[in-house]
């Protein structure tokens, strides 16, 4: 793990470097892509992975302004889980955002621990019985400067066989989807310093069933996501900046916690 962090400073430094002494001015690209390591993945208190995860997002503004975008975000573990399966996931997304309000609608395929017997592997298989793939909307809503509280509200429209998403008839048909959802707030509470601060506190519930994703599976509402988030700007070069942060998280329902160290190489 430090070797790959050290390899990745030293190619991101140096390619800043060159890029420098390029005077040339060229117009922005509408073409984007960025990288970051951790330690492990947390997502909306679930651990997708506690091995150390490179993650890529690659995106294209659809306008001037770069409000909406399409893109493709991935991720890989460096190594397998202790139950020998090997995290990857490939995302596909169109999103909207103007600072404030943001709405995306993401496409999930992650591909670690597939139980063919309920879910296909298939990543081309979009059947409503079958198919591991998520349809995913994603909302936030961050207030005004005086007070910047964020809330988010993310809804599992579709698909989703391999996460428990999906409930057949005893014929083994198509029934429902759960629509698990999850609901998060969020606030800064250190902002504008060295070090910044952010709380959060999330939940998880299924509009269309009593069970959902995120908690124990015994309660209909349960608070999945506690924690907070530090992060900085480490200064590498004159050219050079890395983007870190720390996050501790508590899930009550499942009752585990986790600490994630992040770094956003370029």
């Amino acid at each position: 793990m430090k070797k790959l962090i050290y390899l990745c400073l030293i190619l991101s430094g140096t390619g800043t470097l060159f890029a420098q002494k390029n005077t040339e001015t060229k117009e922005e690209s509408r073409l984007d892509f960025t990288a970051n390591i951790q330690n492990n993945h947390l997502w909306r208190g679930l651990i997708i992975t506690d091995k150390p995860v490179v993650m890529g997002n690659l995106s294209y503004a659809l306008d001037k302004d770069k409000k909406w975008k399409v893109g493709i975000w991935g991720a890989s573990a460096l190594a397998d889980d202790k139950d020998n399966t090997h995290y990857k996931e490939i995302n596909y997304y169109v999103q909207f955002s103007n600072g404030r309000f943001y709405i995306g609608l993401w496409d999930l395929f992650n591909s670690r621990n597939i139980n063919t017997a309920v879910a296909s592997e298939d990543i081309f298989n979009y059947s409503n019985r079958r198919t591991a793939h998520i349809i995913d909307l994603r909302t936030n809503f961050t207030f005004g400067a005086s007070f910047p509280l964020n809330i988010e509200a993310d809804i599992m429209l579709y698909g989703g066989a391999n996460a428990g998403e999906v409930v057949l008839e005893s014929d083994g048909t198509y029934k429902k989807n759960k629509y698990s959802t999850y609901v998060q707030a969020s606030y800064p509470v250190i902002k504008d310093k060295k070090v910044n601060l952010d709380a959060f506190v999330g939940a998880g519930f299924a509009l269309n069933d009593k069970r959902f994703l995120y908690g124990n599976g015994e309660n209909s509402f349960d608070i999945v996501n506690v924690g907070v988030k530090a992060s900085k700007t480490v200064k590498i070069t004159d050219h050079y900046s890395l983007p870190v942060s720390m996050m501790a998280m508590w899930n009550p329902s499942n009752k585990f916690a986790r600490i994630q160290l992040a770094a956003t190489v370029f």
